[in-house]
């Protein structure tokens, strides 16, 4: 038996009786994933950046609401959300409040990382700390990135008081076996880190971790009673109950050159720049009617309606919900122009415009990573098998309570087959924690 089929078999051998994901699996692998030096700098000080653009972007959306900025800002982001959900976020109780753990989405691409999103509300965080514990018990030599405990004492550091409630919903189930690893790990007595379903809990004088999307709060009996303590702060919960933070739409807003100079002055003119290399183009795609004497900047067309008519070359695009819907996440909404007929492109298009009312679509140009090749253990044969692959990078970021400094606590690599244009967890991806290189 080899080195790798070893290391592969103890990885196996570690896994939590009933798993870390309700009902998933995925292709284990011997060694975890190697970022270069110059690549591990670059996500060390992505972190604050990432929270001065939360900031920024929760600044944006007030001062929009307030009149100081165009309404349109607003507009945009309120769009099918419930208005006792926006007044909770807008309360004098979570005046400057943005989420206290960052995930963005990163693909490797040959030129570097590009962000599909920003998550508030991530999964993985359990997992993630579970793999970096496991991968640096099989090499000692190996540098996992955030170290043996980096996940868990970054996700007790965003709290103030050593303690607090994780609420899963029935929606979010699926991750609730990775929260309750975390949970007995996490510094302290016993009782004071507790998971506990978020349709029956009472508000208490605990901090409180939101793990479910706001979109599920009318499935949630207990909705009006975590708002009201939020509003009235009685209860301090992250993410925090403000909507307008979890739309992908803040990379086209990224983008508008009406709003250049706000966000230049608001980020510095180095960290605007950063993140426009960072998110690729977007666009908000709203049917209104644009002058005849005008196109879409970088599209070079007078109505979205126009790229229906796109070539399969013209559509290295991907469209996608922007948020506050069931389906904006895990991928379901996204649809990748170059993947699809041009007949399914046009139906794409058209469900993008006719859903602006209730839930704005978001078009990306399309980055595509870079094919690596990474070692994985094939089960039914017993062999170490290699596969080329693209990867999907998730960097968790912990913002501490106590000063606002942001920590790197691991990274979770997803390696999906090299065929798939959409980068995600699936049952043929290899997910491994990332270590520095020498």
């Amino acid at each position: 038996m080899t080195d790798w089929n070893r290391k592969a078999e103890r990885v196996r051998a570690a896994l939590p009786q009933g798993g870390l994901f309700a009902e998933k699996a995925w292709r284990l692998s011997p060694e975890p994933f190697v970022l270069s030096a110059a690549e591990l700098r670059q996500l060390e000080a992505l972190g604050p950046v990432l929270l001065r653009f939360q900031r920024a972007c929760d600044l944006l959306y007030r001062r929009s609401r307030g009149g100081s900025l165009p309404g349109w800002i607003a507009d945009y982001l309120d769009r099918g959300k419930p208005g006792p959900l926006l007044e909770t976020g807008l309360a004098n109780a979570t005046l400057g409040e943005t989420p206290r753990v960052i995930r963005p989405d990163l693909i490797l691409t040959p030129d570097g990382f590009s962000a599909t999103e920003l998550d508030s509300v991530p999964g993985g965080i359990g997992l993630t700390a579970w793999l970096g514990e496991v991968y640096a018990s099989l090499d000692p030599s190996h540098r996992i990135v955030g170290g043996v405990r980096g996940m868990v004492d970054g996700f007790a550091s965003i709290f103030a008081g050593g303690g607090a409630d994780i609420l899963v919903s029935h929606e979010a189930s699926g991750y609730r076996p990775e929260m309750e690893w975390l949970a007995v790990r996490l510094p302290g007595n016993p009782g004071d880190w507790r998971v506990a379903e978020a349709e029956t809990y009472a508000p208490a004088d605990r901090e409180v971790y939101r793990f479910f999307e706001l979109f599920d709060l009318p499935n949630l009996p207990s909705a009006a009673g975590l708002m009201a303590a939020t509003a009235q702060g009685r209860m301090k919960v992250t993410a925090p109950f403000k909507p307008w933070l979890e739309e992908k739409l803040w990379s086209a807003l990224l983008w508008s050159h009406p709003l250049r100079e706000v966000w230049r002055r608001e980020l510095r003119e180095s960290n605007w720049r950063r993140l426009r290399d960072l998110f690729p183009q977007s666009w908000v795609v709203d049917p209104a009617e644009v002058p005849h004497h005008a196109v879409i900047p970088g599209l070079e067309i007078g109505s979205f309606a126009e790229l229906k008519r796109f070539t399969q070359k013209e559509r290295e695009l991907v469209l996608k919900l922007s948020g506050f819907d069931e389906r904006a996440w895990g991928a379901r909404s996204v649809t990748v122009g170059q993947d699809v007929s041009q007949a399914e492109w046009g139906e794409a298009v058209d469900e993008a415009l006719a859903g602006f009312e209730r839930s704005p679509y978001v078009l990306q140009r399309f980055h595509a990573g870079r094919i690596v090749v990474h070692p994985w253990w094939n089960e039914e044969t017993g062999r170490i098998e290699r596969m080329e692959g693209r990867v999907r990078l998730c960097p968790y970021y912990f913002v501490s309570a106590a000063d606002d400094r942001v920590s790197l606590g691991g990274v979770l690599a997803t390696i999906c087959p090299s065929d798939k244009k959409i980068l995600h967890g699936m049952r043929d991806a290899i997910l491994v924690p990332c270590r520095a290189g020498e």
